[in-house]
C-alpha cells in the first residue's frame, strides 16, 4: 500500500506517460535516432524512481508490519526478487 509519496509517484508517471507519447510522434516524425533514445532514457529514470518509492514504501510498512507479525519471509524474498530483476 502507497500512501505518503502518491502524489509524487503519480506525478513521475502522468510525466513518463507524456514522454511516452512525445516519444511515438518522434518515431513517426522520422526524428534524429540519439534524441528519441535520450528520450527513451528519460522516460526509463523516471520509471525507475516512481518503481522505487513504490518499493520503499513496501518495506518500511508491508514488510516491516510482516516482520512484526512473524510472517517476514515471504515479504522479504518478493523485495529480493524484484532487486534481481533490476540488477539484469
Amino acid at each position: 500500500m502507497v500512501t505518503r509519496n502518491n502524489k509524487k509517484i503519480i506525478n513521475n508517471l502522468k510525466t513518463a506517460r507524456g514522454q511516452i507519447d512525445a516519444i511515438i510522434r518522434m518515431i513517426e516524425e522520422d526524428r534524429y535516432c540519439v534524441d528519441i533514445s535520450k528520450q527513451i532514457l528519460a522516460v526509463q529514470s523516471l520509471l525507475k524512481k516512481a518503481n522505487m518509492a513504490i518499493l520503499k514504501s513496501h518495506v518500511k510498512e508491508c514488510v516491516k508490519h510482516a516482520i512484526e507479525i512473524g510472517e517476514g519471509d515471504e515479504k522479504i524474498e518478493e523485495v529480493f526478487e524484484i532487486l534481481d530483476k533490476y540488477a539484469r
